[in-house]
């Protein structure tokens, strides 16, 4: 179990790191070039670690294909792009519509059950939301608006979804396919790098490259790609061996807190009031809807 909090420690450090690179280079540009770069660094540690199970069979190529297009393009683009305008414990705390999103791609996608408890939990869980997303800084209105909701919002909003059904298609790869996570992860990041790499060649100014300063866009990079490609993708891929995908997204619930810390402490983000009513409604909403789910065997294993 402490393995699960190290993960959603080190996820949390991913959004300040993350925050902070924004100042050195352009975000699809950074996006694409850390995922290529980690992608085939997985790849060649797969080759060397394990030539039998270095291939993937052909009939099995959507399912990287969409791992990389949802998982780590979609995903990280919207992401970086929101993340230059909101803080980033807010970027975060909107991470944590995952557990329910999750449960609701579980319900529709994979006949999951839902009772009672469960929606009502969905329900509170989701009006958690409600006063950190009526709370908004200076940068953020720069991003523009769609009626109560800025397009910052709306954009991570959407790669927590995509994050979501990415998770679900790498456990069907890792769990139901016997695909390493290296393996997985290091081909599904090179394709959704080069998509990134793609976008931002058509949106980003390249004279000759997208990047303000090269040391510290190289170090950020670096240092991501330990936490984030390296350490975070794969320990998750191995977790989801032994914990359910619905777990580990309510586990996540942590991240934000931890982020609200590294940004205070990194980045002198102030953590608003607001923050901590959502969090505290959201965590009842949680905890109403995995009453239930917390007396399931893969929930207390060690």
């Amino acid at each position: 179990m402490a393995l699960v909090f190290l993960l959603y420690a080190l996820f949390a450090s991913v959004f300040t790191i993350s925050k902070m690179s924004l100042q050195y280079a352009q975000p699809f540009f950074f996006v694409g070039t850390r995922m290529l770069f980690a992608g085939v660094l997985m790849l060649i540690y797969q080759f060397f670690r394990d030539r039998a199970n270095f291939l993937f069979l052909k009939k099995d190529f959507i399912y990287f294909l969409a791992l990389g297009f949802f998982s780590i393009y979609l995903t990280n683009v919207l992401e970086f792009w929101g993340l230059k305008y909101l803080t980033s414990f807010k970027t975060c705390f909107i991470y944590s519509l995952s557990p329910f999103v999750s449960a609701l791609l579980s319900y529709f996608l994979l006949a999951e059950k839902m009772n009672r408890n469960k929606w009502l939990g969905l329900l509170v869980g989701f009006s958690g939301f409600i006063p950190i997303l009526l709370t908004s800084t200076q940068d953020e209105e720069q991003a523009g608006h769609l009626m109560m909701l800025s397009w910052a919002e709306i954009a991570v909003v959407i790669a927590a979804i995509s994050s979501v059904y990415g998770w679900i298609l790498l456990k069907q790869l890792v769990a139901d396919k016997n695909y390493t996570p290296f393996m997985a992860n290091g081909v599904s990041m090179i394709i959704g790098g080069s998509l990134a790499l793609f976008h931002s060649s058509l949106v980003e100014t390249w004279n000759p490259l997208p990047v303000n300063e090269a040391i510290p866009f190289m170090e950020c990079a670096l240092l991501l790609i330990i936490v984030s490609n390296l350490i975070c993708y794969n320990l998750y891929g191995s977790l989801l061996r032994k914990y359910s995908p619905t777990f580990m997204s309510f586990a996540g619930f942590t991240t934000p807190f931890f982020t609200a810390l590294f940004g205070w402490f990194y980045l002198e983000e102030v953590v608003s009031l607001p923050f901590f009513i959502s969090a505290t409604i959201v965590l009842s909403g949680l905890f109403i809807f995995y009453l239930e789910e917390l007396k399931k065997p893969y929930m207390i294993q060690t």
